[in-house]
């Protein structure tokens, strides 16, 4: 619970700036009349709007399960982060829109020397907070302060190019390069909106994590101890900040219980050393099969009936598999799982 406080607290601060930031984007179009500024206003308004989605994401996303929700209520943040993404493009195509009324009926630019420095000074805070909410996120695993962070640095660099385009206007006096770079521009954000919408129906599909799992595996393949046979039918699925696993945890057959449960808590003291306390693990332990001996590396076996002949490293492939691990018989060719 307390990643989830950290990730509604710095949300706060989030929306906070978001809002004082849009005050200085409107205020710079209002004394410029560029619609490049515009463009950086009109995705400041997403950012006002997605945060306080966000915030009340975060907000549902911290409550403890109950009754009705026995896994949590941390599948708000995917759903947040959908309206943000839907948002996002929603803006891009409305920047389209108003470059193409400003091809048609053009206006004069002003006070681009002080618009650039508003914009400027928005874009820099704008970063600094993207920065601090994507490295809490990925710590708390909260896809929603990723997304607002994500969000505000695409935000920034935006700024970065709108700013560029305003100083060329700004000594070349040529305003076409006003629409140009707001065009341009409103793809950018188009394609950034749509990313963090996948990102949001991946969540909500439940669909796999591979970099998580790459992760994961990494850790698990690391110092392997010898009771650990076999890992497979792993399943990872994300509710916010928790992270619920399932997996098939293959151990000598002749171990009692407590025997058994001593190397479950080891693996989950793997994970958790690699992905903080937000863990949910669920391990069914299997006993070892005559097969197994191929691929067991314990070497006080009392009850070996095979040599040793190699030790399957552990792949997304092979572990998401739900069958025990095995090595190939003399002409049979197992299913590739890597």
């Amino acid at each position: 619970m307390q990643a989830q406080k950290e990730n509604f607290r710095l949300q706060q601060w989030v929306v906070l700036v978001a809002v004082l930031l849009f005050g200085i984007k409107i205020f710079a179009w209002y004394i410029t009349r560029s619609v490049s500024i515009l463009t950086d206003a009109l995705e400041s308004t997403v950012n006002v709007i997605s945060g306080f989605i966000g915030l009340y994401s975060l907000y549902i996303a911290s409550k403890p399960r109950d009754m009705d929700h026995p896994y949590g209520h941390g599948k708000a943040e995917f759903i947040s982060a959908a309206v943000e993404g839907t948002l996002i493009m929603i803006a891009g195509l409305i920047i389209i829109y108003e470059c193409i009324d400003n091809f048609i009926h053009p206006h004069i630019l002003q006070k681009l020397d002080y618009g650039m420095i508003l914009v400027g000074i928005a874009g820099l805070v704008n970063f600094i907070m993207g920065y601090i909410a994507i490295r809490r996120g990925k710590k708390n695993n909260s896809l929603a302060l990723v997304a607002s962070g994500k969000h505000l640095q695409s935000d920034t660099y935006s700024t970065i190019g709108i700013l560029v385009g305003i100083a060329l206007i700004y000594f070349t006096k040529i305003q076409l390069i006003d629409n140009i770079v707001a065009l341009i521009f409103s793809f950018i954000i188009i394609f950034t909106g749509y990313k963090i919408l996948r990102a949001s129906l991946a969540g909500i599909m439940d669909e796999a994590d591979n970099e998580l799992l790459q992760q994961m595996i990494k850790r698990l393949n690391t110092d392997r101890p010898a009771n650990w046979i076999d890992l497979h039918n792993l399943r990872v699925i994300k509710y916010g900040a928790i992270l619920h696993i399932d997996c098939h945890l293959t151990v000598p057959w002749y171990l009692n219980v407590h025997e058994a449960h001593k190397e479950i808590d080891t693996l989950s003291q793997r994970i958790r050393q690699e992905f903080g306390d937000s863990i949910e693990l669920f391990v069914h332990s299997d006993g070892c099969l005559e097969f197994s001996c191929a691929i067991c590396t314990k070497k006080d076996c009392k009850v070996r009936m095979h040599p040793f002949e190699k030790q399957i490293e552990w792949t997304v492939g092979n572990i998401l598999s739900d069958q025990k691990h095995q090595l190939p018989q003399p002409g049979e060719v197992l299913p590739k799982t890597a």
